[in-house]
């Protein structure tokens, strides 16, 4: 008997129950419409009058039929010659396939009977009908068991096994096999062993196949063009060409010709090893050889092309792969739509699944996968999702990779409530996240700055069997420490310890970052200290987090002192600790030094980058010398750096801090005309130096100049008024303000609290033609809503509603707030129960609505509501956004009741019947 590929059950029986029902997941499925289904095949299939084979009464039942119907008629009826002949029949149904209960139960049957050799052919079917590695692992279990009853092995069987291990790449249960094979007393065949010299090689353990094929001369066999393709493809694994293409050699002495198969390996080792050159002679030298290429030939050599770069490469390569008659297959076409898309050439991309369609092909889940990934990787995330669509509505959707693909796609464009959605399809209807799942969503959340959400989802990924790896930890300890929230981090850090992970490179450098940047460098060296004795090894990035933090307090001494020791580490000074020493100099008026530091990285042929530049134009600037700072920018485009938004908001503001308005323009044109959009800042600095000259121009009126440069203005001082010359001022240098202009500054004005400033405009837009866009009403919503003006905030609403726009989560979570903080509940519920009908995941409803605005604000019993309301609309919650919710309920009830009291009875809320 085999040993068992995992801890066999107790109590080995004959006809277990229990496998049974692991194989039958329905054994109590109702009979529609045949209540006595099993009965009346029985009957149909003794009836001696009339053979059942023609019978139109079992051609009327047969649709009806289920696996566990054929199972129990395996077991009931009683000829077994009648029963083999009817299991052998029903399998050839093309609306039937059996499962392994009917298996088990036909083997069961057979044995009983001493049916030996039908048997035999019926176990041989039942491993080769094992779907994956569970399955074969439960089949030999079960066979263990009914072999014990007198029912050996054949070498037909064992070798049956050993290829589906095979398949599996179940390499230890195959060896196992293969031992028991031995220990059984049945020769193994040639078939035998070059089943196992291959499912090692596939793993690249050729020393043990080795061993295998002397084993095969001790039987008096000899290896052939199998054995050697097999060895091959070993030392192919191992990226040991050389060694590959000695058996190639030893083969073609012996005089065994290589075949496609042979060719197709050695040259996929070379594609591998980067050297399609050679792998393309290779193609050269089998076609001379008389040996013509498959399609799988060519495949990864255009693989390897595409991947290079060489774009009309891989295309000459198909045109001559079409000329030998070789016709691109699915998985040609998914690799070049795939090196297209990376390759920047994502329409000829488009283009070629089109024809690949339009050929009879059916793309696979891969080409699918490629050309979302793709698609979301330049941003086109609607594109993307029309083919996700597309194969939601034909039945494609069935691996985790193409949601995870999507996913990440709406997280890369701040949309987490769309990936959410996705994530809640999958926890409905299947395929499992997994934590690459978890961990985007989470990326996602920390994106977007919603670190609670993304801290709740990692409760509910605990909750879900999928343990939070370092990457988990990691993302959300960094998005902690950028939301000034280090306590937690620093408990997430503690946590993540104690769950047995230890900390990694990116953990410490994370949280060390994270330290630095919020002024905690004591804590950050202490981390160091730590991280080092923990016996990880701190990276340049990591020294440059302290030295930066060090900088930034203006403990430039022991900045120093922390380059000796890395230097002691071995790690050169690279271009961020140049920059963070030249940054940490300028900020505190050592400009001078800070020049010495540039030209030194310069003579060690450490090149600066943007970073380098802008903290010297900075510097410059923060002296006026704003001159200079222009020449350092000169220099910067000559050497092919373009600035950014960061360098050039610095320089425009040193022309205005100096009272050089018109040349601040000037840069404010250059800049556009670069392709670098000004932000916020970058306009707040042209207003107040706009505000200021107007101020000039006033106080010279009234003899009170003395009195200007005594005077700061802030942001809140600046008029509308200031913000329309702003406008006129654009125009007037060729820069005419566009919708992105317009929402940069409504946004800002929104984010500062001045709905009503904002309000004037989105009307001067409005009067220039120019439509708002969703993200400029959001905006508005949101800051009316803090403003308490719902009724505006109302009306914006129902506009957008109405023109089909989906608003973002937060947007309805504000509005049902503002409402609550107005006493309209009634108005708030009417938004609630529009929002549900969005479809969003109920997990973030929860967070987002319940937890956060309306607990928040003291609410609980309008969230009890809205918690039934989503009850009766069928959105369902996980079981630990479920005790989130009971856990905050009881905080909010000021302890009068218990968190298991309002879990209780939020239970049974969730109990009642919709409606």
């Amino acid at each position: 008997m085999l040993k068992p590929l995992k801890p066999p059950f107790t109590s080995p029986i004959l006809i277990s129950t229990r496998r049974l029902l692991s194989f039958c997941p329905n054994p109590d499925s109702p009979n529609q419409g045949f209540p006595n289904l099993v009965q009346l095949v029985c009957d149909t299939l003794s009836n001696p009058r009339v053979p059942w084979r023609g019978s139109s009464d079992l051609k009327s039942l047969t649709p009806n039929l289920k696996p566990f119907h054929v199972a129990r008629i395996i077991e009931t009826h009683p000829n077994t010659d009648c029963v083999l002949q009817f299991f052998y029949w029903a399998s050839k149904c093309h609306f039937y396939k059996h499962d392994m209960c009917c298996y088990m139960s036909m083997l069961n049957r057979l044995v009983k009977d001493h049916y030996f050799a039908p048997a035999d052919h019926v176990r041989i079917l039942m491993i080769k009908a094992s779907r994956d590695e569970g399955e074969i692992r439960r089949v030999v279990d079960f066979l263990n068991e009914i072999a014990s009853n007198g029912f050996c092995y054949s070498l037909y069987t064992f070798n049956s096994l050993l290829i589906q291990l095979g398949k599996f790449n179940m390499v230890v249960a195959a060896l196992n096999v293969y031992r028991e094979m031995f220990r059984s007393g049945i020769k193994p065949s040639l078939l035998t062993f070059n089943t196992m010299i291959n499912i090692l090689c596939k793993k690249g353990n050729v020393k043990e196949a080795e061993i295998i094929l002397a084993q095969l001369y001790q039987f008096e066999m000899f290896p052939d063009v199998f054995t050697y393709t097999s060895l091959i493809l070993g030392h192919c694994r191992n990226r040991n060409l050389d060694k590959a293409f000695v058996v190639f050699d030893q083969m073609l002495k012996k005089g065994i010709d290589p075949n496609a198969v042979t060719y197709t390996t050695l040259i996929n080792g070379l594609c591998n090893d980067w050297r399609v050159d050679e792998a393309l002679c290779m193609i050269e030298e089998m076609i001379e050889n008389g040996i013509r290429p498959t399609v799988y030939t060519y495949t990864v050599p255009i693989t390897a092309l595409l991947e290079d770069g060489c774009v009309d490469e891989a295309a000459s390569l198909v045109v001559s792969m079409r000329e030998r008659g070789t016709a691109p297959n699915v998985q040609t076409y998914t690799a070049l739509i795939s090196g297209l898309a990376k390759s920047n050439q994502l329409e000829v991309a488009m283009g070629l699944y089109h024809k690949m369609v339009k050929d009879g092909l059916v793309p696979t889940t891969v080409t699918y996968n490629a050309l979302i990934h793709e698609l979301c990787e330049r941003r086109k995330v609607d594109a993307a999702f029309k083919i996700f669509q597309w194969m939601e509505q034909h039945g494609h959707l069935d691996k985790t990779e193409t949601y995870n693909a999507m996913i990440n796609g709406f997280c890369e464009i701040k949309n987490v409530e769309r990936a959410m959605t996705l994530f809640g399809e999958m926890l409905k209807k299947g395929p499992p996240p997994n934590t690459i799942t978890y961990n985007t969503l989470i990326n996602g959340y920390v994106g977007c700055c919603y670190l609670d959400n993304a801290s709740r989802l990692m409760e509910v990924m605990k909750e879900n069997g999928c343990k939070p790896d370092q990457y988990t930890y990691a993302e959300l300890i960094n998005g902690f420490c950028k939301g000034d929230r280090l306590d937690e981090a620093s408990a997430l850090f503690d946590e993540m310890m104690q769950e047995g992970l230890s900390p990694n490179l990116v953990n410490y450098a994370t949280l060390i970052n994270g330290l630095c940047k919020k002024g905690k460098v004591e804590d950050a060296l202490v981390l160091l200290k730590r991280m080092q004795k923990a016996g990880c090894h701190p990276n340049i990035e990591t020294y440059n987090a302290v030295l930066n933090g060090l900088s930034k307090l203006y403990r430039l001494s022991e900045a120093e002192k922390l380059c000796n020791d890395m230097a002691e580490d071995g790690l050169l000074p690279n271009v961020i600790t140049y920059t963070t020493l030249i940054d940490g100099l300028c900020k505190d008026g050592g400009l001078d030094l800070a020049f010495k530091v540039f030209r030194e990285m310069e003579r060690k042929n450490c090149f600066p980058n943007l970073y380098t530049y802008s903290a010297l134009i900075d510097g410059l600037c923060r002296e006026g010398r704003v001159d200079d700072a222009e020449i350092m920018l000169e220099e910067m485009v000559a050497k092919k750096l373009h600035p950014d938004v960061v360098t050039y908001t610095s320089l425009i503001d040193g022309f205005v801090s100096v009272g050089r308005l018109e040349h601040a323009f000037f840069l404010l044109h250059r800049m556009i005309s670069a392709g670098c959009t000004p932000n916020y800042r970058t306009y707040c600095v042209l207003l107040k130096g706009i505000q200021r000259e107007s101020h000039i121009v006033s106080e010279k009126i009234t003899g009170q100049l003395e009195t200007v440069p005594n005077h700061i203005l802030v942001e809140r001082e600046i008029t509308v008024d200031t913000f329309c010359n702003l406008l006129v001022r654009m125009s007037e240098i060729g820069c005419e303000p566009s919708v992105d202009t317009f929402s940069i500054l409504i946004d800002g004005l929104c984010q500062s609290g001045r709905s009503h400033d904002a309000d004037l405009l989105v009307k001067l837009m409005k009067e220039k033609g120019q439509t708002p866009t969703q993200v400029i009403y959001c905006s508005l919503v949101k800051a009316y809503c803090k403003n308490l003006r719902v009724d505006t905030a109302l009306e914006i609403l129902n506009l957008l509603s109405s023109s089909g726009f989906n608003l973002p989560l937060s947007v309805y979570a504000a509005l049902i707030s503002a409402l609550c903080s107005r006493q309209r509940t009634k108005e708030a519920e009417e938004v609630f129960n529009g929002m549900l009908e969005k479809k969003w995941n109920g997990d973030e409803i929860v967070w987002t609505v319940l937890i956060d605005r309306l607990l928040k604000s003291g609410e609980s019993q309008l969230c009890s509501y809205f918690l039934h309301a989503m009850n009766s609309n069928n959105i369902p919650i996980s079981k630990q956004t479920h005790l989130m919710l009971a856990r905050e309920m009881s905080n909010t009830d000021n302890n009068s009741i218990s968190e298991n009291q309002v879990s209780d009875e939020l239970q049974v809320l969730d109990d009642q019947t919709p409606g």
